[in-house]
């Protein structure tokens, strides 16, 4: 079923916590279709302007691509919420990834998370992070699973 999430239901699912947790909101987040679309709002507040660059601010491609991943926990969530709910631990693998257009401050990153084969202790997304129309990066990303213990 498509759902909305708001921040806090967004926190009791990612393990990061600020200043590294860039999902702002779920926009929609879908089992069926293994589709989930998150918002990240780029701000010259955010930490990284101060010295990525401060005369040109754009946001690091190592950050987008984080934010990709975030999306792929949030869409791993959505599909096996009974294994989520136990907050393990989430390993990223393989990632191929493609840089194509600059974020600066003040856009709206939107990032598509697209579920390719999701198990219990691993998943593989295709990921695409938009600004508008304009694609800013797009990633394939290969991750594990592994349960908490203690």
């Amino acid at each position: 079923m498509p759902e909305e999430w708001d921040f806090k239901r967004i926190q009791s699912i990612l393990p990061q916590r600020y200043p590294f947790l860039f999902i702002d909101k779920v926009l929609h987040a879908d089992a069926i279709k293994k589709k989930a679309t998150c918002l990240k709002n780029v701000t010259i507040n955010d930490y990284f302007f101060e010295g990525h660059f401060p005369e040109n601010p754009v946001m690091p491609g190592a950050l987008i691509l984080e934010a990709m991943a975030q999306a792929g926990i949030v869409l791993y969530a959505v599909i096996k919420p009974e294994i989520a709910a136990k907050h393990p631990d989430y390993y990223l693998g393989k990632v191929e990834v493609k840089f194509l257009n600059p974020v600066r401050a003040g856009d709206q990153l939107i990032i598509e998370a697209q579920g390719v084969k999701i198990f219990d202790n691993a998943g593989i997304i295709n990921a695409k992070a938009k600004v508008g129309e304009k694609i800013a990066a797009e990633a394939q990303i290969v991750f594990g699973v592994k349960a908490r213990h203690g």
